[in-house]
């Protein structure tokens, strides 16, 4: 195994309490904009630390910014980091309806160019904000999040490294293959029928070939979206939360980033 246009429009202050956690998180939510369309991302930290911390950049499953992904965005902050979690789909509009997120999701894949820079975006907007240290960023992403943050890595963007989780590995163009900055992490269910097994050996195929410094992690048994509670009530099938994977993927995220960030 390998080892591994800001816009800023308007922000709405609040704070969360995360379960088992001793310290309230901050957050606000940041409105951006990708041209005509308005983004609201939602930026979590903990103000009872001092000084300049990583980013982390969090992008949503294909059902839209909704809870799931603040919710990790908000226990990224009680592990010392901001963290932002973007608006791939403008407005942070949420839907439970599998019909309409594979639209919405394939409205922004379908334009490779416009799914970067809309994540690209959010990533310059959590560079500015004051709790970042801008030279030490990072993303994570969940199913389209995962293929989301895999993109960010392709385009050269100046990330210390992206993880995903359960995502659909697109594997990166010719011309992406010299310019992968960042370390990668995939955490991917060895029962994901989403994900065709053909496709699993071209992106690792692809990962030698562009010389990535990347780890892939398979999970026994785990299917996709392992790591939401909810995944089963979507009522598809193949979608089943696994809760030894969520802790076990969650844990090599923690160390990951430790590798990253030794000072965290």
């Amino acid at each position: 195994m390998n080892r591994f246009r800001r816009a800023l429009v308007g922000t709405v202050l609040g704070f969360i309490l995360i379960p088992g956690a001793q310290a309230a998180v901050q957050n606000k939510t940041i409105e951006y904009r990708d041209g005509e369309v308005v983004l609201k991302g939602h930026l979590y930290w903990d103000d009872a630390l001092s000084g300049k911390r990583p980013g982390i950049i969090v992008v949503h499953e294909w059902w839209g910014l909704n809870d799931y992904a603040r919710q990790r965005a908000g226990e990224l902050a009680t592990l010392g980091y901001a963290a932002f979690a973007i608006d791939m789909y403008g407005d942070s509009k949420v839907t439970q309806h599998g019909a309409q997120a594979k639209e919405w999701m394939q409205q922004i894949t379908a334009n490779l160019e416009n799914w970067r820079r809309r994540a690209l975006l959010g990533l310059d907007v959590l560079r500015h904000q004051e709790q970042v240290d801008p030279k030490q960023m990072a993303a994570i992403g969940y199913c389209f999040g995962g293929a989301t943050v895999m993109q960010m890595a392709y385009s050269g963007a100046d990330l210390a490294g992206v993880v995903s989780f359960h995502g659909s590995l697109p594997s990166p163009g010719a011309e992406d293959m010299g310019r992968i900055k960042a370390k990668i992490l995939v955490e991917h269910g060895g029962a994901d029928s989403f994900v065709p097994a053909e496709r699993v050996s071209q992106f690792q195929q692809a990962m030698e070939q562009a010389k990535a410094d990347w780890t892939f992690v398979v999970h026994g048994g785990a299917t996709h979206s392992f790591t939401n509670p909810e995944a089963a009530k979507a009522g598809i099938p193949g979608l089943n939360y696994s809760p030894t994977a969520d802790h076990r993927s969650w844990q090599d995220m923690r160390d990951f980033f430790h590798e990253l960030f030794p000072a965290k």
